[in-house]
Protein backbone atom coordinates (compact mmCIF):
# COMPACT_ATOMS: atom_id res chain seq x y z
CA UNK A 1 0.00 0.00 0.00
CA UNK A 2 1.33 3.40 -0.92
CA UNK A 3 2.45 5.34 2.18
CA UNK A 4 2.73 8.79 0.64
CA UNK A 5 0.06 9.82 -1.86
CA UNK A 6 1.66 11.60 -4.80
CA UNK A 7 -0.76 13.95 -6.49
CA UNK A 8 0.29 16.42 -9.15
CA UNK A 9 -2.40 18.86 -8.02
CA UNK A 10 -0.17 21.90 -8.14
CA UNK A 11 0.76 21.20 -11.74
CA UNK A 12 -2.88 21.07 -12.82
CA UNK A 13 -3.80 24.55 -11.63
CA UNK A 14 -4.68 27.30 -14.08
CA UNK A 15 -4.63 31.02 -13.57
CA UNK A 16 -7.43 32.02 -15.96
CA UNK A 17 -10.69 33.40 -14.58
CA UNK A 18 -14.14 31.95 -15.09
CA UNK A 19 -16.67 33.49 -17.46
CA UNK A 20 -20.21 32.72 -18.59
CA UNK A 21 -18.99 33.05 -22.16
CA UNK A 22 -19.05 29.54 -23.58
CA UNK A 23 -15.66 29.93 -25.22
CA UNK A 24 -14.07 31.03 -21.93
CA UNK A 25 -15.54 28.42 -19.60
CA UNK A 26 -13.18 26.76 -17.12
CA UNK A 27 -11.96 23.29 -18.01
CA UNK A 28 -13.83 21.08 -15.49
CA UNK A 29 -10.78 18.79 -15.23
CA UNK A 30 -8.64 21.66 -13.86
CA UNK A 31 -8.65 23.26 -10.44
CA UNK A 32 -8.31 27.05 -10.39
CA UNK A 33 -5.77 28.51 -8.00
CA UNK A 34 -8.34 30.84 -6.46
CA UNK A 35 -10.63 27.88 -5.73
CA UNK A 36 -7.89 25.76 -4.20
CA UNK A 37 -5.73 26.03 -1.07
CA UNK A 38 -8.89 26.59 0.96
CA UNK A 39 -8.46 23.92 3.61
CA UNK A 40 -6.00 21.50 5.16
CA UNK A 41 -6.74 18.64 2.81
CA UNK A 42 -6.18 20.76 -0.28
CA UNK A 43 -2.91 22.11 1.08
CA UNK A 44 -1.80 18.58 1.88
CA UNK A 45 -2.56 17.58 -1.71
CA UNK A 46 -0.55 20.54 -2.98
CA UNK A 47 2.42 19.52 -0.82
CA UNK A 48 2.10 16.02 -2.26
CA UNK A 49 2.31 17.58 -5.72
CA UNK A 50 5.78 18.89 -4.86
CA UNK A 51 6.84 15.44 -3.67
CA UNK A 52 5.67 14.18 -7.07
CA UNK A 53 7.99 16.63 -8.80
CA UNK A 54 10.88 15.55 -6.57
CA UNK A 55 10.10 11.99 -7.56
CA UNK A 56 10.45 12.96 -11.23
CA UNK A 57 13.79 14.68 -10.58
CA UNK A 58 15.05 11.57 -8.80
CA UNK A 59 14.40 9.43 -11.87
CA UNK A 60 17.44 10.93 -13.60
CA UNK A 61 19.54 11.97 -10.58
CA UNK A 62 21.92 9.04 -11.14
CA UNK A 63 23.27 10.91 -14.17
CA UNK A 64 24.67 13.61 -11.91
CA UNK A 65 25.38 11.76 -8.66
CA UNK A 66 26.93 8.55 -10.00
CA UNK A 67 27.27 8.45 -13.78
CA UNK A 68 29.67 11.37 -13.99
CA UNK A 69 31.97 9.88 -11.33
CA UNK A 70 34.38 6.98 -11.06
CA UNK A 71 31.63 4.78 -9.61
CA UNK A 72 29.76 3.88 -12.76
CA UNK A 73 30.08 3.67 -16.52
CA UNK A 74 28.05 2.56 -19.53
CA UNK A 75 27.12 -0.64 -21.31
CA UNK A 76 27.37 1.15 -24.63
CA UNK A 77 25.11 0.21 -27.54
CA UNK A 78 27.21 0.27 -30.75
CA UNK A 79 24.10 0.30 -32.96
CA UNK A 80 22.31 3.16 -31.21
CA UNK A 81 24.19 6.39 -30.59
CA UNK A 82 21.05 8.43 -29.91
CA UNK A 83 22.07 9.23 -26.36
CA UNK A 84 25.59 10.37 -27.23
CA UNK A 85 24.75 14.07 -26.99
CA UNK A 86 22.49 13.70 -23.97
CA UNK A 87 22.80 11.28 -21.08
CA UNK A 88 26.00 9.59 -22.33
CA UNK A 89 27.83 12.92 -22.05
CA UNK A 90 27.74 12.63 -18.26
CA UNK A 91 29.77 9.45 -18.42
CA UNK A 92 32.41 10.78 -20.82
CA UNK A 93 32.73 14.31 -19.42
CA UNK A 94 31.47 15.98 -22.58
CA UNK A 95 28.51 17.90 -21.16
CA UNK A 96 27.86 21.30 -22.73
CA UNK A 97 25.26 24.02 -22.23
CA UNK A 98 23.08 22.64 -25.01
CA UNK A 99 22.64 19.27 -23.28
CA UNK A 100 18.94 18.47 -22.94
CA UNK A 101 19.38 16.76 -19.59
CA UNK A 102 20.85 19.99 -18.19
CA UNK A 103 17.82 21.95 -19.39
CA UNK A 104 15.47 19.35 -17.89
CA UNK A 105 17.37 19.49 -14.61
CA UNK A 106 17.20 23.28 -14.31
CA UNK A 107 13.59 23.54 -15.46
CA UNK A 108 12.45 20.66 -13.26
CA UNK A 109 13.97 22.11 -10.10
CA UNK A 110 12.61 25.59 -10.64
CA UNK A 111 9.16 24.27 -11.57
CA UNK A 112 9.07 22.37 -8.27
CA UNK A 113 10.41 25.44 -6.48
CA UNK A 114 7.55 27.50 -7.91
CA UNK A 115 4.98 25.11 -6.47
CA UNK A 116 6.76 25.15 -3.10
CA UNK A 117 6.56 28.92 -2.99
CA UNK A 118 3.01 29.07 -4.35
CA UNK A 119 1.74 26.68 -1.71
CA UNK A 120 3.53 28.54 1.09
CA UNK A 121 1.91 31.78 -0.06
CA UNK A 122 -1.60 30.48 -0.69
CA UNK A 123 -1.90 28.38 2.47
CA UNK A 124 -1.67 31.51 4.64
CA UNK A 125 -5.44 32.01 4.34
CA UNK A 126 -6.41 28.32 4.34
CA UNK A 127 -8.56 26.85 7.11
CA UNK A 128 -6.07 24.61 8.89
CA UNK A 129 -5.22 23.33 12.32
CA UNK A 130 -2.06 24.76 13.86
CA UNK A 131 -0.41 21.36 13.64
CA UNK A 132 -1.42 20.85 10.02
CA UNK A 133 -0.09 24.27 9.07
CA UNK A 134 3.23 23.66 10.84
CA UNK A 135 3.72 20.30 9.17
CA UNK A 136 2.92 21.62 5.70
CA UNK A 137 5.26 24.60 6.09
CA UNK A 138 8.00 22.38 7.48
CA UNK A 139 7.77 19.91 4.61
CA UNK A 140 7.80 22.64 1.96
CA UNK A 141 10.82 24.36 3.49
CA UNK A 142 12.65 21.05 3.74
CA UNK A 143 11.90 20.28 0.09
CA UNK A 144 12.97 23.76 -1.01
CA UNK A 145 16.22 23.43 0.96
CA UNK A 146 16.82 19.97 -0.51
CA UNK A 147 16.44 21.35 -4.02
CA UNK A 148 18.82 24.24 -3.35
CA UNK A 149 21.28 21.83 -1.68
CA UNK A 150 21.49 20.02 -5.00
CA UNK A 151 21.35 23.07 -7.25
CA UNK A 152 24.18 24.98 -5.54
CA UNK A 153 26.46 21.98 -5.94
CA UNK A 154 25.41 21.32 -9.52
CA UNK A 155 25.76 24.89 -10.76
CA UNK A 156 27.50 27.00 -8.09
CA UNK A 157 25.80 30.41 -7.98
CA UNK A 158 22.07 29.98 -8.69
CA UNK A 159 18.93 32.08 -8.66
CA UNK A 160 17.24 32.26 -5.26
CA UNK A 161 13.46 32.45 -5.48
CA UNK A 162 11.37 32.25 -2.32
CA UNK A 163 8.20 33.86 -3.67
CA UNK A 164 6.13 33.75 -6.84
CA UNK A 165 5.78 36.51 -9.40
CA UNK A 166 2.42 38.03 -10.29
CA UNK A 167 3.68 39.16 -13.71
CA UNK A 168 6.46 37.66 -15.85
CA UNK A 169 8.56 40.79 -16.46
CA UNK A 170 10.61 40.63 -13.22
CA UNK A 171 11.73 37.12 -14.14
CA UNK A 172 13.97 38.61 -16.83
CA UNK A 173 15.84 40.58 -14.16
CA UNK A 174 16.67 37.61 -11.95
CA UNK A 175 20.38 37.01 -11.46
CA UNK A 176 22.43 34.30 -9.81
CA UNK A 177 23.10 34.70 -6.09
CA UNK A 178 26.52 33.86 -4.61
CA UNK A 179 26.89 30.38 -3.18
CA UNK A 180 27.23 31.79 0.34
CA UNK A 181 23.76 33.32 0.05
CA UNK A 182 22.31 30.07 -1.25
CA UNK A 183 23.79 28.15 1.67
CA UNK A 184 22.38 30.76 4.06
CA UNK A 185 18.91 30.22 2.56
CA UNK A 186 19.32 26.44 2.88
CA UNK A 187 20.29 26.74 6.54
CA UNK A 188 17.37 29.09 7.27
CA UNK A 189 14.82 26.78 5.64
CA UNK A 190 16.18 23.67 7.35
CA UNK A 191 16.26 25.24 10.81
CA UNK A 192 12.65 26.34 10.42
CA UNK A 193 11.69 22.94 9.01
CA UNK A 194 13.34 21.11 11.91
CA UNK A 195 11.44 23.28 14.39
CA UNK A 196 8.11 22.60 12.68
CA UNK A 197 8.31 18.93 11.71
CA UNK A 198 7.49 15.94 13.92
CA UNK A 199 9.96 13.18 14.74
CA UNK A 200 7.35 10.76 13.41
CA UNK A 201 3.89 11.02 11.87
CA UNK A 202 0.96 9.38 13.56
CA UNK A 203 -0.93 8.45 10.36
CA UNK A 204 0.42 5.53 8.34
CA UNK A 205 -0.55 7.38 5.15
CA UNK A 206 2.03 10.07 6.00
CA UNK A 207 4.94 7.65 6.18
CA UNK A 208 7.63 8.94 3.84
CA UNK A 209 7.03 12.63 4.38
CA UNK A 210 9.90 14.80 5.60
CA UNK A 211 10.51 14.71 9.35
CA UNK A 212 12.55 16.58 11.94
CA UNK A 213 15.30 13.99 11.46
CA UNK A 214 15.37 14.61 7.72
CA UNK A 215 15.71 18.37 8.21
CA UNK A 216 18.48 18.01 10.80
CA UNK A 217 20.35 15.41 8.74
CA UNK A 218 20.34 17.62 5.66
CA UNK A 219 21.32 20.61 7.79
CA UNK A 220 24.25 18.64 9.19
CA UNK A 221 25.26 17.66 5.67
CA UNK A 222 25.03 21.30 4.60
CA UNK A 223 27.37 22.31 7.42
CA UNK A 224 29.80 19.52 6.54
CA UNK A 225 29.80 20.57 2.89
CA UNK A 226 30.71 24.11 3.95
CA UNK A 227 33.37 22.75 6.35
CA UNK A 228 31.50 24.08 9.38
CA UNK A 229 32.55 21.04 11.36
CA UNK A 230 31.49 22.15 14.84
CA UNK A 231 27.98 22.98 13.62
CA UNK A 232 27.83 19.69 11.72
CA UNK A 233 28.77 17.70 14.83
CA UNK A 234 26.21 19.43 17.05
CA UNK A 235 23.42 19.02 14.51
CA UNK A 236 24.17 15.43 13.53
CA UNK A 237 24.44 14.36 17.17
CA UNK A 238 20.90 15.61 17.65
CA UNK A 239 19.82 13.17 14.94
CA UNK A 240 21.31 10.30 16.97
CA UNK A 241 18.78 11.03 19.75
CA UNK A 242 15.70 10.62 17.54
CA UNK A 243 15.38 6.84 17.51
CA UNK A 244 17.19 5.88 14.31
CA UNK A 245 19.44 2.82 14.17
CA UNK A 246 21.36 0.74 11.66
CA UNK A 247 19.51 -2.21 10.20
CA UNK A 248 21.20 -5.43 11.26
CA UNK A 249 21.10 -6.49 7.61
CA UNK A 250 22.42 -4.00 5.03
CA UNK A 251 19.98 -5.35 2.41
CA UNK A 252 16.99 -4.25 4.50
CA UNK A 253 17.68 -0.66 3.44
CA UNK A 254 16.51 -1.48 -0.07
CA UNK A 255 13.98 -4.31 0.35
CA UNK A 256 10.53 -3.34 -0.92
CA UNK A 257 8.94 -5.09 2.07
CA UNK A 258 10.91 -2.92 4.53
CA UNK A 259 10.54 0.60 3.16
CA UNK A 260 10.93 3.57 5.52
CA UNK A 261 12.50 1.39 8.19
CA UNK A 262 14.52 2.22 11.28
CA UNK A 263 17.57 3.34 9.28
CA UNK A 264 15.61 5.39 6.76
CA UNK A 265 15.60 9.14 7.37
CA UNK A 266 14.22 10.24 4.01
CA UNK A 267 13.56 8.28 0.85
CA UNK A 268 11.72 9.00 -2.37
CA UNK A 269 8.52 6.97 -2.49
CA UNK A 270 7.53 4.78 -5.43
CA UNK A 271 4.79 2.23 -5.93
CA UNK A 272 4.83 -0.25 -8.82
CA UNK A 273 2.66 -3.11 -10.01
CA UNK A 274 -0.12 -0.72 -11.07
CA UNK A 275 -1.18 1.87 -13.64
CA UNK A 276 -1.06 4.88 -11.31
CA UNK A 277 2.18 6.31 -12.71
CA UNK A 278 4.07 6.08 -9.40
CA UNK A 279 6.44 3.23 -10.23
CA UNK A 280 10.22 3.24 -10.38
CA UNK A 281 12.24 1.51 -13.09
CA UNK A 282 15.85 1.71 -11.91
CA UNK A 283 16.16 -2.07 -12.21
CA UNK A 284 15.56 -1.78 -15.95
CA UNK A 285 17.67 1.35 -16.46
CA UNK A 286 20.66 -0.31 -14.80
CA UNK A 287 20.25 -3.82 -16.26
CA UNK A 288 22.79 -4.84 -18.95
CA UNK A 289 21.46 -4.15 -22.43
CA UNK A 290 21.61 -7.73 -23.68
CA UNK A 291 20.37 -9.38 -20.49
CA UNK A 292 16.75 -9.67 -21.72
CA UNK A 293 14.89 -11.18 -18.75
CA UNK A 294 17.92 -12.69 -17.03
CA UNK A 295 18.18 -9.74 -14.62
CA UNK A 296 14.67 -8.26 -14.50
CA UNK A 297 12.57 -11.38 -15.05
CA UNK A 298 10.80 -9.79 -18.03
CA UNK A 299 12.32 -10.42 -21.46
CA UNK A 300 10.02 -7.79 -22.95
CA UNK A 301 11.52 -5.00 -20.89
CA UNK A 302 13.89 -2.46 -22.37
CA UNK A 303 17.22 -2.59 -20.51
CA UNK A 304 19.24 0.62 -20.32
CA UNK A 305 22.78 -0.55 -19.64
CA UNK A 306 23.39 2.59 -17.56
CA UNK A 307 25.11 3.13 -14.23
CA UNK A 308 27.35 0.10 -14.68
CA UNK A 309 29.68 -0.43 -11.67
CA UNK A 310 33.25 0.29 -12.79
CA UNK A 311 36.23 -1.99 -12.42
CA UNK A 312 37.54 0.63 -9.99
CA UNK A 313 34.70 0.45 -7.48
CA UNK A 314 34.47 -3.34 -7.76
CA UNK A 315 38.14 -3.55 -6.79
CA UNK A 316 37.61 -1.14 -3.88
CA UNK A 317 35.60 -3.65 -1.82
CA UNK A 318 37.61 -5.46 0.84
CA UNK A 319 37.48 -9.23 0.96
CA UNK A 320 34.42 -10.28 2.96
CA UNK A 321 32.55 -6.97 2.57
CA UNK A 322 28.90 -8.01 2.82
CA UNK A 323 27.77 -4.89 0.97
CA UNK A 324 29.28 -5.95 -2.33
CA UNK A 325 26.87 -8.71 -3.33
CA UNK A 326 23.91 -6.65 -2.10
CA UNK A 327 24.99 -3.68 -4.21
CA UNK A 328 26.22 -5.22 -7.46
CA UNK A 329 26.79 -8.34 -9.51
CA UNK A 330 29.71 -8.80 -11.88
CA UNK A 331 28.02 -11.11 -14.40
CA UNK A 332 24.77 -12.68 -15.46
CA UNK A 333 23.80 -15.88 -17.25
CA UNK A 334 21.44 -15.88 -20.22
CA UNK A 335 20.46 -19.31 -21.47
CA UNK A 336 23.79 -21.12 -21.19
CA UNK A 337 26.08 -18.13 -21.77
CA UNK A 338 27.73 -16.14 -18.98
CA UNK A 339 28.21 -12.42 -19.69
CA UNK A 340 30.84 -10.64 -17.59
CA UNK A 341 29.00 -7.32 -17.45
CA UNK A 342 28.56 -5.73 -13.99
CA UNK A 343 25.25 -4.22 -12.91
CA UNK A 344 23.65 -2.59 -9.86
CA UNK A 345 21.27 -4.81 -7.88
CA UNK A 346 20.28 -2.58 -4.94
CA UNK A 347 16.94 -1.85 -6.58
CA UNK A 348 16.21 -5.30 -8.02
CA UNK A 349 13.16 -6.91 -6.44
CA UNK A 350 10.26 -9.05 -7.71
CA UNK A 351 7.44 -7.19 -9.45
CA UNK A 352 4.44 -8.20 -11.54
CA UNK A 353 4.36 -5.63 -14.36
CA UNK A 354 7.24 -5.03 -16.74
CA UNK A 355 9.10 -1.74 -16.13
CA UNK A 356 6.98 -0.92 -13.06
CA UNK A 357 9.00 -1.68 -9.97
CA UNK A 358 8.35 -0.89 -6.30
CA UNK A 359 11.79 0.22 -5.14
CA UNK A 360 12.12 3.50 -3.26
CA UNK A 361 15.24 5.65 -3.61
CA UNK A 362 17.18 6.33 -0.39
CA UNK A 363 18.21 9.98 0.09
CA UNK A 364 19.24 10.09 3.75
CA UNK A 365 20.12 7.04 5.84
CA UNK A 366 21.32 6.80 9.41
CA UNK A 367 24.54 5.22 8.14
CA UNK A 368 25.17 8.47 6.25
CA UNK A 369 24.73 10.43 9.50
CA UNK A 370 27.24 8.23 11.36
CA UNK A 371 29.79 8.56 8.57
CA UNK A 372 29.30 12.34 8.46
CA UNK A 373 29.85 12.49 12.21
CA UNK A 374 33.04 10.44 11.90
CA UNK A 375 34.31 12.72 9.14
CA UNK A 376 33.40 15.95 10.94
CA UNK A 377 34.99 14.91 14.23
CA UNK A 378 38.17 13.83 12.45
CA UNK A 379 38.41 17.13 10.59
CA UNK A 380 37.96 19.07 13.81
CA UNK A 381 39.86 16.95 16.34
CA UNK A 382 41.55 14.10 14.51
CA UNK A 383 40.70 10.38 14.70
CA UNK A 384 39.35 10.29 18.23
CA UNK A 385 37.84 7.19 19.77
CA UNK A 386 34.40 8.67 19.12
CA UNK A 387 35.11 9.19 15.42
CA UNK A 388 36.46 5.64 15.11
CA UNK A 389 33.39 4.34 16.93
CA UNK A 390 31.02 5.83 14.39
CA UNK A 391 33.05 4.51 11.46
CA UNK A 392 33.47 1.06 12.95
CA UNK A 393 29.71 0.70 13.47
CA UNK A 394 29.38 0.85 9.70
CA UNK A 395 32.27 -1.55 9.13
CA UNK A 396 30.97 -4.06 11.65
CA UNK A 397 27.63 -4.25 9.87
CA UNK A 398 29.55 -4.82 6.62
CA UNK A 399 31.38 -7.78 8.19
CA UNK A 400 34.74 -5.99 8.31
CA UNK A 401 37.33 -5.57 11.04
CA UNK A 402 37.49 -2.41 13.13
CA UNK A 403 40.02 0.19 12.11
CA UNK A 404 42.48 1.71 14.57
CA UNK A 405 43.93 4.83 12.99
CA UNK A 406 45.92 7.59 14.65
CA UNK A 407 46.62 9.72 11.59
CA UNK A 408 44.11 12.35 10.50
CA UNK A 409 44.83 12.00 6.78
CA UNK A 410 44.65 8.20 6.94
CA UNK A 411 41.31 8.39 8.76
CA UNK A 412 39.99 10.84 6.15
CA UNK A 413 40.90 8.39 3.39
CA UNK A 414 39.29 5.50 5.26
CA UNK A 415 36.02 7.23 6.04
CA UNK A 416 35.64 8.47 2.47
CA UNK A 417 36.30 4.98 1.15
CA UNK A 418 33.61 3.57 3.42
CA UNK A 419 31.23 6.32 2.33
CA UNK A 420 31.85 5.32 -1.26
CA UNK A 421 30.99 1.68 -0.60
CA UNK A 422 28.26 2.12 2.02
CA UNK A 423 26.38 4.65 -0.12
CA UNK A 424 27.35 3.24 -3.53
CA UNK A 425 24.82 3.90 -6.30
CA UNK A 426 22.69 6.17 -4.07
CA UNK A 427 23.84 9.43 -5.76
CA UNK A 428 26.32 10.63 -3.12
CA UNK A 429 29.63 10.15 -4.92
CA UNK A 430 29.83 13.37 -6.97
CA UNK A 431 29.01 15.58 -4.00
CA UNK A 432 31.48 13.68 -1.79
CA UNK A 433 34.26 14.14 -4.32
CA UNK A 434 33.52 17.84 -4.69
CA UNK A 435 33.30 18.36 -0.95
CA UNK A 436 36.66 16.77 -0.27
CA UNK A 437 38.69 17.88 -3.29
CA UNK A 438 39.65 21.16 -4.92
CA UNK A 439 38.69 21.59 -8.58
CA UNK A 440 42.27 20.67 -9.57
CA UNK A 441 42.26 17.56 -7.38
CA UNK A 442 38.85 16.55 -8.67
CA UNK A 443 39.95 16.94 -12.30
CA UNK A 444 43.11 14.92 -11.63
CA UNK A 445 41.13 12.06 -10.07
CA UNK A 446 38.64 11.99 -12.93
CA UNK A 447 41.37 12.12 -15.58
CA UNK A 448 43.05 9.16 -13.89
CA UNK A 449 39.73 7.31 -13.90
CA UNK A 450 39.26 8.18 -17.57
CA UNK A 451 42.71 6.85 -18.43
CA UNK A 452 41.81 3.55 -16.75
CA UNK A 453 38.56 3.25 -18.67
CA UNK A 454 40.19 4.11 -22.00
CA UNK A 455 42.93 1.54 -21.41
CA UNK A 456 40.59 -1.19 -20.18
CA UNK A 457 36.87 -0.42 -20.45
CA UNK A 458 34.70 -2.03 -17.80
CA UNK A 459 32.35 -3.12 -20.59
CA UNK A 460 33.38 -3.85 -24.19
CA UNK A 461 32.43 -1.05 -26.63
CA UNK A 462 32.02 -3.09 -29.79
CA UNK A 463 33.47 -1.15 -32.71
CA UNK A 464 32.86 2.28 -31.22
CA UNK A 465 36.15 4.13 -30.65
CA UNK A 466 36.66 6.75 -27.97
CA UNK A 467 36.48 10.37 -29.09
CA UNK A 468 39.44 12.61 -28.36
CA UNK A 469 37.33 14.54 -25.84
CA UNK A 470 36.06 11.49 -23.92
CA UNK A 471 37.25 11.31 -20.32
CA UNK A 472 39.15 14.59 -20.56
CA UNK A 473 38.34 16.77 -17.54
CA UNK A 474 39.19 20.36 -16.72
CA UNK A 475 38.68 22.31 -13.53
CA UNK A 476 35.71 24.22 -14.94
CA UNK A 477 33.70 20.97 -15.05
CA UNK A 478 33.59 21.09 -11.26
CA UNK A 479 30.25 22.79 -11.97
CA UNK A 480 27.72 22.03 -14.68
CA UNK A 481 26.93 24.62 -17.32
CA UNK A 482 23.76 26.68 -17.14
CA UNK A 483 21.33 25.58 -19.87
CA UNK A 484 21.86 27.58 -23.06
CA UNK A 485 18.11 28.37 -23.40
CA UNK A 486 18.16 30.11 -20.01
CA UNK A 487 21.02 32.36 -21.12
CA UNK A 488 19.04 33.25 -24.25
CA UNK A 489 15.89 33.98 -22.25
CA UNK A 490 17.66 36.06 -19.61
CA UNK A 491 20.76 37.88 -20.82
CA UNK A 492 21.60 38.84 -17.22
CA UNK A 493 22.48 35.24 -16.40
CA UNK A 494 26.23 34.70 -16.69
CA UNK A 495 27.42 31.30 -17.89
CA UNK A 496 29.85 29.28 -15.77
CA UNK A 497 33.48 29.66 -16.93
CA UNK A 498 34.70 27.31 -19.64
CA UNK A 499 31.35 26.58 -21.29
Amino acid sequence: MKKLTILGIALAMVLSSCSEDFLNQTDPTKVKVDLFYKNEEQVKQAVSGVYSQIQGLTNTAYLFGEFQTDNTTIDLNPSDRGGAGGWEAFEFGTVNSGNGEIANLWNGYYAAMYNCNLTLERMVNAEMTDNGRKQAEGQLKFLRAYMYFNLVQYFGDVIIVTSTLSIPDPAFDLVRSPQADVWAQIEKDLKEAAAALPVKYTAASDLGRATKGAALSLLGKSYLTQKKYADAITTLKEVTTLGYALNANYADNFAITKKNGVESIFEIQYMGDNDLGEWSNFEYLFAPRVSKGAVTGFAAGSNGGRNVPTNDIIAAYEKGDLRKDISLKTSFKLDTVTYNIPYVVKYNYPHTIVNRTNSNWPVLRYADVLLMLAESINEQSGPTGEALGYLNQIRKRAGLEDLALADKAAFRTAVLKDRRLELAFENHRWFDLKRTKTPAEWAALMNAHGAQERAKPTVARGNVPFNSTDYVYTENEYFLPLPAPQILINSKLIQNPGY
